[in-house]
């Protein structure tokens, strides 16, 4: 996270003989001690500081914080005080740390108080989002301050290992699935009803792929949790719903679409392929799926009234779903691969809103206008 520390400076020396003491546990990796620690959270701000916002990043040793992540991650923590979780941060310490086990032999030579300099510069090889986002939290919420969270110190070995430090704790990250994301959240009420629609729904049942983002050519599912979760969210945006209603309104919408696409219901009476369906036809992608949920979308901010919303949708059957169809070049296609972009889910949305008879918005409109001259 973080990206640099206490800095040196004059009151480095009204510092000296001063020392944090943190319990620690003590360890070995590729030949080098390393320290694992409990840190409070109201000391996080004020040991790790940033003050390489202007430096090339050829002489940084982490890369710029990107604030826009911030708030996003302070809500996390104010929103959920009672179970939020956070990673250890890892930190590189240029001061001379003293290690005191609680004994000179076996066990308790790992376990005992690290004591590192307060005139010590602290730099956060990983974990500086989390240390602004805690910052934030404080200033909302001190009561925070007596928690802790785990730290990872390392020897500082100068701006190479830093950067190398950087580099590798980072070089096998790999972001979870989207859709496994969705299924493991029991926060978020979309997540909820997006797991409700894929278990229970008749539409979807056994035929989402629950942790996978991607499906592979021979899958025998018809769309991702994920891609389901985008078109729901999609679908009820802006709404002022009820918990029952929103979950009813879902379910209605998405058997609405249903009954205007007979390849849904081949697939489920076993009579075509869910592979041979996404090969041959747009609707299950991702990017339909999207382009569904911002029409239902439009049409619900009209009425609630299903007798009024679901006729609107009939013209859907008439739309050539074929994936190799001109008319999807450009729009949903780029090359004979489905794009999922934002520009194309617009695209989308604008050639089924002109079968429906519905108005573009200006932003559907911009796009529309390059898209007539070419500009793909």
């Amino acid at each position: 996270m973080g990206t640099q520390g206490v800095a040196k400076s004059a009151g480095e020396a009204t510092t000296a003989g001063f020392e944090y003491i943190f319990p620690a546990i003590r360890g070995i990796q590729a030949g080098r001690e390393y320290y694992v620690s409990m840190c409070p959270l109201r000391l996080i701000p004020k040991i790790f500081l940033f003050d390489e916002d202007e430096l090339a990043p050829e002489v940084r040793a982490q890369r710029v914080l990107n604030k826009g992540r911030i708030p996003a991650l302070t809500r996390y923590i104010l929103d959920n005080p009672n179970d939020y979780v956070f990673s250890a941060l890892t930190a590189s310490v240029d001061g001379v740390m003293r290690f005191e086990g609680v004994s000179d032999q076996g066990p308790g030579m790992r376990v005992g108080q690290l004591r590192i300099p307060m005139a010590s510069r602290f730099l956060i090889n990983d974990g500086q989002h989390r240390r602004a986002a805690i910052e934030a939290a404080l200033r909302e919420n001190q009561a925070l301050g007596d928690e802790t969270i785990a730290v990872v110190f390392f020897y500082d070995s100068g701006l190479e290992r830093s950067q190398q430090l950087f580099a590798d704790l980072n070089r096998h990250a790999v972001r979870p699935a989207r859709s496994i994301g969705v299924l493991y959240d029991h926060r978020d009420e979309l997540s909820q009803l997006t797991k409700l629609l894929a278990l229970k729904c008749p539409v979807f049942r056994n035929y989402v792929e629950m942790e996978a983002s991607t499906l592979s050519a021979r899958s025998r599912k018809l769309c991702t949790l994920s891609a389901l979760y985008t078109a729901t969210t999609a679908l009820l945006r802006g709404l002022e719903l009820n918990a029952d209603q929103v979950q009813r309104i879902a379910w209605e919408f998405w058997e609405a679409i249903d009954e205007l696409i007979p390849e849904w219901a081949e697939v489920r009476n076993k009579t075509l392929s869910a592979a041979e369906v996404r090969k041959q036809f747009l609707h299950t992608h991702g990017i339909a799926l999207h382009a569904f949920g911002r029409l239902g979308n439009t049409l619900l901010h009209q009425s609630l009234d299903p007798k009024v919303w679901k006729p609107r949708l009939a013209p859907l059957r008439q739309i050539d779903w074929s994936r190799n169809s001109s008319v999807w070049e450009g729009r949903a296609v780029i090359g004979g691969r489905v794009s999922k972009n934002h520009q194309n889910v617009v695209l989308t949305v604008n050639y089924l809103s002109r079968h429906l008879g519905l108005e573009l918005s200006p932003e559907e409109q911009h796009a529309e206008d390059a898209y007539q001259r070419g500009e793909r």
